[in-house]
């Protein structure tokens, strides 16, 4: 904790409900609180989705290989989920679909396909279409793949940009008067008079203490250790960190189709068409005791990846093909399990009220984001005397209101008919750069181009592809400081960039700021 000075600010806040954690879960949270009419304060000690919630496979999907450990629930859960959040957020959420070559001598076919017809079953599908088999040998999907593949299934699940997920929720909390507190450290709480006495110091130093009637711990791997330092009394839960990582390597296939590929230490992966010109290829599962505020791939998980993927493709992929990589840890309920693979990724809520209400969360995935913050603010909400029912299942994130303020189906379906409306509306604009702001803002791409009716009305161009209006409008309303924010959270373009665009930026910031 720093030492207060004559120089320090401290500032008393007052709320309902700190949420600790700006994460998906926690931003989730906030969100659901706030629009139930309970005032929110949240702060993340870094940028919001910098860890887990940003290093995802960037899917949202029901779990097919949860069924092998019978968990229905959880899989039905997710797949209930996964058109949910597809109405909600149209721009960035879609459906994607899934190859899965059979591989002989590894899981049969019969097997397969009664796992896909369990997994089509276990919830209601009124956007994706079912699983079927395909021939390898004559659908265009089996021509990068090597001769020994003829035979494989289809089914359907959904693709998210993670890391504008967590944005999205952080915003919508924010504008039902939340308030959010990036680069903010939680550096101590206390429980006095029946609340919770939090101190909080930002990157610049200052000090604000806040006063809340409830205290959420969605601090994800940090979670029992949160726990039992704001109790110390009592005996927490033990979590179970796993690294999941993932690469990146030009584009290995032209095609919109995504393949889920068995390895025969019974892992799967997936190789993903990702960002047009390239493909993403992960997870590991590997426990971690590492620092988990800086986790990196490591050469052997590279070589792991690689190596999968070659026994599938016909191009062999090599450790140089790599063009970018990151990792995770999830924060998984220890369950007993000995196997990473087989360790729960369902969600658990615990609420201490021998106090001051805490609330910590345990584990999740971010598909079933939005049922654990629901699940979450149902179980504070009454402590709290605030009697408003749950609401997020039935309202769009912000800028996914393309067919009106109630989510839609139409949304989802007819969103290349939006994409293309833009484009003739701002025709000044490249089509493609277009149609990179309706993923990404939705519906705000008309608060973003407001005052521009040309493109030199955009600003400077700082870089390819991003010009300074873009930048003032992630500085100003989604909480991006700095390159890294912009480059590779709130977009991808780092990807798409020459080495030392991430410097220019921050040049640029550090000279133009807000």
């Amino acid at each position: 904790m720093l030492p207060v000075n004559s120089d320090t600010v401290i500032n008393t806040l007052t709320c309902d409900v700190l949420v600790v954690g700006g994460g998906i879960n926690g931003s989730g949270i906030a969100r659901d609180a706030a629009g139930r009419g309970l005032s929110v304060i949240l702060c993340e000690k870094d940028d919001l989705a910098s860890h887990t919630s940003s290093a995802s496979s960037k899917l949202i999907h029901g779990g097919l290989r949860y069924l092998e450990y019978y968990e229905f629930g959880l899989v039905r859960k997710a797949l209930i989920e996964r058109e949910v959040l597809m109405r909600s957020a149209p721009h960035i959420i879609s459906p994607l679909r899934f190859v899965m070559p059979h591989m002989k001598g590894l899981r049969p076919a019969w097997m397969l396909r009664v796992g896909l017809f369990l997994y089509d079953m276990l919830a209601r599908r009124e956007l994706l279409p079912g699983s079927r088999g395909v021939n390898l040998r004559r659908h265009l999907v089996g021509e990068c793949l090597k001769t020994e593949f003829s035979r494989g299934f289809m089914y359907s699940d959904g693709w998210v940009d993670d890391a504008r997920l967590v944005v999205l929720n952080a915003m919508d909390a924010l504008e039902k008067a939340a308030t959010i507190l990036t680069r903010t450290q939680c550096e101590s709480v206390v429980q006095k008079d029946g609340k919770w006495h939090a101190r909080l110091c930002d990157n610049s130093g200052k000090l604000i203490e806040v006063k809340a009637r409830c205290l959420v711990n969605a601090t994800g791997s940090w979670a029992a250790q949160f726990q039992q330092t704001s109790t110390p009394h009592k005996a927490g839960k033990t979590l179970r960190l796993i690294k999941g990582s993932h690469i990146v390597v030009k584009r290995l296939f032209d095609h919109p189709y995504a393949y889920i590929f068995q390895h025969p230490d019974g892992r799967i992966v997936f190789a993903i068409p990702y960002e047009k010109e390239f493909t993403l290829i992960g997870t590991t599962d590997l426990d971690y005791r590492g620092d988990i505020n800086h986790v990196t791939i490591a050469a052997d998980e590279i070589d792991y990846l690689c190596e999968l993927s070659s026994l599938y493709f016909k191009q062999a992929i090599r450790s140089a093909d790599v063009v970018w990589s990151y990792s995770g840890v999830r924060p998984l309920v220890d369950d007993g399990e000995k196997d990473a693979k087989a360790i729960t990724r369902d969600y658990r809520l615990e609420l201490d009220e021998s106090g001051a209400p805490l609330l910590t969360v345990f584990g999740g995935k971010i598909t079933t984001y939005r049922k654990l913050a629901e699940d979450a603010v149902d179980l504070i909400a009454p402590v709290l005397s605030n009697q408003q029912s749950a609401w997020t299942a039935h309202a769009c994130l912000p800028g996914g209101d393309i067919h009106g303020a109630e989510p839609s189906n139409r949304s989802v379906k007819k969103f290349t008919t939006f994409v293309s409306n833009l484009q003739k509306q701002y025709h000044w604009l490249p089509a493609s750069l277009v149609q990179r702001y309706a993923h990404a803002y939705g519906t705000r791409i008309h608060h973003l181009l407001k005052d521009c009716a040309s493109i030199e009305q955009l600003g400077e161009l700082i870089a390819d592809n991003l010009y300074a209006t873009e930048v003032h409008y992630l500085m100003k309303y989604e909480w991006a400081r700095n390159a890294t924010d912009i480059l590779w959270r709130r977009s991808k373009l780092g990807l798409h960039l020459p080495a030392g665009s991430d410097k220019k930026l921050d040049d640029w910031i550090a000279k133009n700021s807000i």
